[in-house]
């Protein structure tokens, strides 16, 4: 089985988040998209402090009628920070013989080495960088003059570039792969903030997550 990883703490999940889901599963064939809702997040603490409870409820709410996407609590089942490389660890295990896509972010990317045992994430999963329209790349695909300068001078060598498929592989068979989404300009930060202000943000998220936050008066200005 084909799956692709979309984690973060979705507070909230907006439709940026399914937008790239939906990107990712039809560039890369995907048999499944599996949101995992971050219980702890390493690198910041969940802005206004909403409870993962909440946080997976809006996932849950967004995704349903979307047959092939699936959401997980197991950042919750498990103490401590929820650090990617232990997620995709427990993932493998669950599956050894099923290939993983983790999705991240351009920022994210270009940040990796300060993740904890990052290198063993290339070993664990594919790697899809989502980056924006208008990022000039070198050649398709790759979104920088060097796709590996991100990474410290002591891996790059695990890594090669595999012309009968155009794409970076590491020297675990699994692959770098940068891919263009339809930029929406959205953020959770963006939508919280509106919604501090007590603007609608019916537009940028879908309609049951709009009905999720009112009904529980999330993302009250006295929240922040």
């Amino acid at each position: 089985m084909k799956t692709g990883i979309l984690g973060g703490t979705f507070n909230p999940i907006h439709l940026a988040h399914l937008r790239i889901a939906e990107e990712v599963q039809q560039a890369c064939g995907l048999d499944r998209l599996l949101f995992i809702p971050a219980a702890e997040p390493p690198h910041k603490d969940v802005a206004g402090q909403v409870p993962f409870a909440h946080r997976l409820a809006m996932v849950e709410a967004a995704i349903r009628g979307f047959s092939d996407f699936q959401v997980s609590d197991m950042e919750i089942r498990r103490s401590g920070k929820s650090f990617s490389v232990d997620t995709l660890e427990i993932l493998r295990r669950e599956d050894p013989q099923g290939e993983r896509y983790f999705i991240i972010g351009l920022d994210s990317y270009r940040d990796i080495a300060s993740w904890k045992d990052f290198s063993k994430l290339f070993s664990l999963s594919h790697l899809v960088v989502m980056t924006r329209p208008g990022v000039v790349t070198t050649r398709p695909g790759v979104p920088m003059s060097d796709p590996l300068a991100p990474l410290p001078v002591a891996i790059r060598e695990d890594f090669c570039y595999d012309i009968a498929t155009g794409k970076i592989q590491h020297k675990s068979g699994n692959y770098l792969i940068f891919l263009k989404d339809t930029h929406l300009d959205i953020s959770s930060t963006q939508i919280r903030d509106m919604l501090a202000d007590e603007q609608s943000v019916r537009h940028l998220v879908p309609p049951v997550v709009a009905d999720y936050i009112e009904e529980h008066g999330l993302y009250k200005k006295q929240q922040f």
